[in-house]
C-alpha cells in the first residue's frame, strides 16, 4: 500500500499560525476534501505537501516511487506550448509516444499526399503498438473530451484563466499520480464536466485530497473530510453531510467541557482568594494546579459565523426590463430577441455552457456592455451591486481599512443602527490585528471576502453575483446563502454550483450556447431531475412519437404582429397585476416565519404560497408572450 505520513508540521504566514504541529497519514483510495475558512492555510498545507515550499518545522515520509500532482488554484503552464504539449508535460515514456503520434495524425491529416507524413504516421502507429499505449491514448482522449478540450494545437498564451485550469486539470489526472492534489477544480466546470470528474475521482487508484466549495460534489467524491481550523487539523470520517454532524456533535462536546473547566476555575479561585498558603505538599499541588488551569481556561476556539445583516435602499416597482435584445460576438450569438421582465424580490439562478454568454448579460444589465439592439430598461430606483467573477483591480500595498473606507466610515444595519469600518471586518472574520495588513498578503479567499464587503458596504437592493462561489469559503457561502434569502431585493446569480443555485434561486435562466436560453421555474436540482426524466421518457416513447411533432404550432400566433385591443388592456394592466402577487407573496412569507410553530396555519400559509407562484410565473409567461407583439 502506498502511503503518505506527516509529522508533526508546523507553518506560519506573518502573525498567523496556519497549522501547528499536524499530523496524518494518506492511504491509497482516501477521498479527502480539505475545508476551512477562507486564510486558514488550506492551499498552503497542499503547498507542503507537494514540496512546493517546506514546512517551518516537521517532516512528509513517502515511499521512494511515490508520485504527487498537484492542481493549483492558477496552473502553471508554459505560454508558448500548444495544448497538446502541456498535457502531455509528464516525463513518463508514454506520454512520448502519444504526443509524437497526435503530432504525427495531425501533419498527416494535412499532408495526406506526402510521403513522408505517411511514413511518420505509420512508424508513430507501430510504435503505440509495440508499447500498447493504445489503452492510455483512449484514456486521455475521454479526459480531454469530458473537460472540452478540443483544439490541442491551440498555444496555452491564448486561452482563458477556465481554459488553463481546465488544461491543468487533465495535465494532472493524465499523469494519473499516486496522490492527486486538487485546488478548487471545479471552478470553470460545467455540470456535465463537474459530474464526471466526481465520478471519476471516486473510481480513482490513487488518494485524493481536493479543495473544494461544492458541497454535492463533497457528499458524491469524499470519504473523509479534513477541516483547518484555528491551526489545528480536524480528521472527521465519511462526506460532507457526515461532516456536519459530527463537527455539530465535536463543538457541543468541547463547549461542555470548557463550561466545566470555567465552573472548577471560579470554585478554585475562590479558594485562593481566601489566601490559601502553601503549607503543605497538598496545597502546594493544589496551588500549581491552579495556575494550570488558568492558564487552560477561555483557550477553545471555535468557528464564527459571518455576519451580514447590511441595510439597502428601497426597491421601488420598476425594476429590470428587457425586450428584444440581440447580442453577438462575430459570429456566436448570445442573445436572440430575448425578452426579460426582472421585478422586485425575485431570485433568478444563470446557468449553464461555458462561453455562452451568462456573464454578458450581467454585463449588459449594468450597462458595461451594449446590446446590438432592443431595449434595456432600468428603474430609477435600482442600485446595483454587481460582485464579479474577477476582483476589481486593487491597489496591492493599500491598508484594508482603507480599501474599504474609500467606500464610507460606516453603514447602517437592518435596524438603522450604524456599523463603523472596524466592526464590519471582525464580522467577516478579519481580527483586529489584521485591520493594517497590506492587501498583497491576504489569500486569494480572503480578497474575495473583502470584495464582497465592499459591493455590500454599497448598500444596492439588486445583487448581481457572478460566480461566488469560486473563491469564498463554505462557511462564507452559508450566511451568504442565509442572508440572500432575507435580503428584501432582487438577487440575481451566475452560477455552476448545484447547491448553491438550489439555496438562491426559484427561477432558472439555462444558456445553451448560439442564443438559446431556456426558462425554468423552480430548483436546479429540480430542473436536473426534470431532463434526465425527458430522457428516459423520450427513449420509452421514441417509436411510438416517429414522425410526429410533440408540439402543434399556432398558425394564427406565427402570424401575428400586433397586439388586439383586448391584449393592449391586458398588458397595461399585467405589470401592476405581478407587482401585487408579488406583493401578497412577501406577506405570506412574512406571516409564514411568524407562525413558524403553528403547524395547522403554516400548511395553510404554504398551500398560499404554491398558488402564489403558480399565479406569478402564469403572469410572468404572459408578459413575456405578449412583450413579442408591443409597438414601442
Amino acid at each position: 500500500m502506498q502511503t503518505l505520513r506527516a509529522e508533526k508540521l508546523s507553518s506560519t504566514y506573518g502573525e498567523k499560525t496556519l497549522f501547528d504541529q499536524i499530523s496524518f497519514i494518506i492511504n491509497e483510495k482516501d477521498r479527502i476534501g480539505l475545508i476551512g475558512t477562507n486564510g486558514s492555510g488550506k492551499t498552503s498545507l497542499l503547498n507542503v505537501i507537494s514540496s512546493q515550499v517546506g514546512a517551518d518545522s516537521g517532516d512528509i515520509v513517502t515511499p521512494k516511487e511515490y508520485s504527487i500532482g498537484y492542481l493549483k488554484q492558477i496552473p502553471e503552464l508554459q505560454d508558448d506550448l500548444t495544448i497538446l504539449d502541456a498535457v502531455f508535460a509528464g516525463s513518463q515514456k508514454v506520454f512520448a509516444l502519444i504526443r509524437d503520434y497526435e503530432e504525427a495524425l495531425a501533419n498527416f491529416s494535412e499532408h495526406p499526399n506526402e510521403q513522408a507524413a505517411l511514413d511518420r504516421y505509420t512508424a508513430a502507429q507501430a510504435k503505440m503498438d509495440e508499447e500498447d499505449a493504445w489503452a492510455t491514448e483512449s484514456e486521455v482522449k475521454t479526459i480531454l473530451t469530458q473537460l472540452k478540450i478540443s483544439n490541442l494545437n491551440q498555444t496555452v498564451k491564448t486561452l482563458s484563466g477556465g481554459q488553463k485550469k481546465r488544461v491543468g486539470l487533465a495535465q494532472i489526472l493524465i499523469q494519473s499520480p499516486d496522490l492527486l492534489l486538487l485546488d478548487e477544480p471545479t471552478n470553470h466546470l460545467d455540470l456535465d464536466s463537474t459530474v464526471w470528474l466526481q465520478d471519476y475521482l471516486s473510481a480513482y487508484r490513487g488518494a485524493v485530497i481536493v479543495v473544494t466549495h461544492d458541497r454535492y460534489f463533497l457528499d458524491q467524491v469524499a470519504n473523509q473530510i479534513w477541516e483547518l481550523s484555528f491551526g489545528k487539523l480536524y480528521e472527521y470520517q465519511g462526506n460532507y453531510q457526515d461532516y456536519v454532524q459530527q463537527k455539530a456533535e465535536r463543538v457541543e462536546l468541547e463547549a461542555g467541557t470548557e463550561h466545566k473547566q470555567q465552573q472548577l476555575y471560579k470554585k478554585e479561585l475562590a479558594w485562593m482568594r481566601t489566601g490559601a498558603k502553601a503549607r503543605s505538599t497538598k496545597q502546594k499541588g493544589r496551588i500549581n494546579s491552579f495556575h494550570e488551569l488558568e492558564d487552560s481556561v477561555g483557550n477553545l476556539q471555535v468557528d464564527q459565523n459571518v455576519s451580514i445583516d447590511l441595510g439597502q435602499q428601497r426597491l421601488g416597482k420598476e425594476v429590470i426590463t428587457i425586450k428584444d435584445a440581440n447580442l453577438h460576438f462575430g459570429d456566436k450569438k448570445i442573445l436572440t430577441d430575448f425578452n426579460l421582465l426582472i421585478q422586485g424580490n425575485q431570485r433568478i439562478g444563470i446557468t449553464g455552457e461555458n462561453g455562452a454568454g451568462k456573464s454578458s448579460l450581467l454585463n449588459v444589465i449594468t450597462g458595461n456592455l451594449k446590446l446590438d439592439s432592443g431595449i434595456i430598461k432600468v428603474g430609477e430606483t435600482v442600485k446595483i451591486g454587481y460582485y464579479k467573477q474577477q476582483t476589481e483591480p486593487i491597489d496591492e500595498d493599500k491598508r484594508m481599512i482603507n480599501y474599504l473606507s474609500d467606500v464610507a466610515a460606516n453603514v447602517t444595519d437592518k435596524n438603522g443602527a450604524k456599523i463603523n469600518v472596524t466592526q464590519l471586518l471582525e464580522r467577516f472574520l478579519f481580527p483586529r490585528f489584521m485591520h493594517g495588513t497590506l492587501i498583497r498578503k491576504l489569500s486569494g479567499g480572503e480578497k474575495r471576502r473583502l470584495y464582497l464587503l465592499k459591493i455590500l458596504m454599497m448598500q444596492p437592493n439588486v445583487l448581481l453575483l457572478d460566480e461566488p462561489t469560486n473563491d469564498l469559503d463554505i462557511g462564507t457561502l452559508t450566511v451568504l446563502e442565509d442572508y440572500l434569502e432575507s435580503f428584501a431585493g432582487t438577487v440575481i446569480t451566475v452560477s455552476h454550483d448545484r447547491y448553491f443555485l438550489d439555496k438562491v434561486a426559484d427561477r432558472l435562466l439555462i444558456f445553451n450556447g448560439q442564443g438559446q436560453i431556456d426558462f425554468y421555474s423552480g430548483q436546479y436540482s429540480n430542473y436536473l431531475q426534470s431532463i434526465q426524466d425527458n430522457k428516459v421518457n423520450n427513449q420509452a416513447s421514441k417509436e411510438d412519437k416517429a414522425g410526429k411533432s410533440s408540439v402543434v404550432s399556432n398558425p394564427v400566433a406565427s402570424k401575428k404582429r400586433k397586439l388586439t385591443y383586448a391584449e393592449q388592456m391586458e398588458w397595461d394592466q399585467i405589470e401592476n397585476q405581478i407587482d401585487k402577487l408579488d406583493e401578497q407573496k412577501r406577506k405570506v412569507q412574512a406571516a409564514m416565519l411568524e407562525n413558524g410553530s403553528d403547524y395547522d396555519k403554516l400548511a395553510k400559509l404554504q398551500d398560499q404560497l404554491t398558488q402564489l407562484n403558480q399565479d406569478i410565473d402564469a403572469k410572468t409567461e404572459r408578459w413575456e408572450y405578449l412583450s413579442d407583439f408591443v409597438d414601442e
